[in-house]
């Protein structure tokens, strides 16, 4: 090769150097099997961890509760930059090996409620692609860990499915009230889409007789084996009420899979917390139905699992996606939420761009 030929050949090479150290990079595209952690670090940060987001405010502080060793804690004094608190649970709750032997201690989708003086956390004990899941509830007079009462008690098994006995995955629980202040648990993953259960007054188990609505589901073949969870790919339901409506959001498609996954923010709305949920077009979201609030880019694919506050009289979506350049890891996202005039949910997706 001629001098020339040659260093317009060692350019090229040069030039896709960055590509290729790109694409060698992990992608973390397995990660129900080999779910990420967060690292050890000091004092606040924006840059966090965090899969399946919920928040709740305690006085001037936020506390954020994510997918994670015995449930994941993050506190913040500005919902902007976070520190790593301790995990809910110190030691796996005894009752989850009996469910998921081998249970690896990774909980998942938590859910933070107040009540009554009572904090309230729902959280999933499940493996990947199978409905072999239960949700537990935990609960704590506080959640400031200086504060003498601070003490998590774990109350087991609220539900539990079972493959080819259930066509639906007790997994991804929100607590939420109907108008009269009644306790329901809106809960599920794949199968037969998204269940609401009414729920007893100290909210630990199913109220009697129980009472069982369908709230969201996508279509699935009679022909798939009843334990397989696709198609129907629809997930963690997360209820917000607004003027009069209740809206329902859920996640369409995939997570998990890194840069690769193309999880999306869905939404319908109904008056009454038992549906049946409409999107903007009137199609059911029961049927099949729902609107589209948010979508992954290039930069940041794949948001999903979120969960919504009013804080200070604004409106947040917080969700998590996954990060291109850092190997597909899930970051903790909170983006203001506005509504248009007919009443539905925008979110500005430039800062995921």
């Amino acid at each position: 090769m001629s001098g020339p030929r040659f260093a317009m050949a060692l350019l090229g090479w040069l030039l896709m150097l960055p590509a290729l150290a790109q694409e060698a990079r992990p992608n973390n595209d397995d990660m129900m099997e080999r779910p990420p952690v967060a690292a050890p670090r000091e004092g606040y940060w924006a840059d966090v961890l965090a899969h399946d987001p919920v928040m709740i405010r305690q006085g001037e502080t936020w506390y954020a509760f994510v997918t994670g060793p015995g449930v994941t804690v993050y506190s913040s004094k500005d919902m902007a930059t976070w520190q790593a608190e301790p995990q809910v649970f110190a030691e796996i709750p005894a009752w989850a090996s009996t469910i998921v032997p081998g249970f690896n201690g990774h909980i998942w989708a938590p859910d933070i409620s107040h009540h009554d003086g009572t904090y309230y956390l729902y959280y999933s004990i499940s493996s990947g692609g199978r409905n072999t899941s239960a949700i537990g509830v935990a609960t704590n007079r506080t959640l400031d860990r200086s504060d003498p009462a601070f003490e998590w008690v774990d109350h087991g098994i609220v539900l539990r499915s079972v493959p080819h006995r259930d066509m639906w995955n007790a997994i991804d629980a929100q607590l939420v009230e109907d108008d009269d202040g009644t306790p329901w648990l809106a809960f599920g993953s794949f199968w037969g889409g998204l269940k609401l259960v009414q729920l007893r007054e100290d909210r630990l188990r199913p109220a009697e007789p129980q009472q069982w609505h369908t709230l969201a589901k996508r279509a699935r073949s009679i022909l798939v084996d009843d334990a397989e969870p696709e198609p129907g790919a629809i997930e963690a339901p997360f209820v917000f009420r607004r003027d009069g409506w209740y809206y329902l959001f859920v996640s369409f498609d995939h997570c998990c899979r890194g840069a690769k996954s193309d999880y999306r923010i869905m939404v319908g709305r109904s008056r009454t917390l038992t549906g049946p949920y409409l999107d903007r077009d009137g199609q059911r979201m029961d049927r099949g139905g729902a609107t589209e609030v948010l979508r992954g880019t290039a930069r940041w694919p794949g948001p999903g699992h979120n969960s919504a506050y009013t804080f200070d009289g604004r409106d947040y979506l917080v969700f998590h996606a996954y990060d291109v350049e850092d190997g597909g890891l899930p970051k903790l996202k909170v983006l203001p939420m506005t509504w248009d005039g007919d009443g539905w949910p925008v979110v500005d997706p430039s800062p995921l761009r």
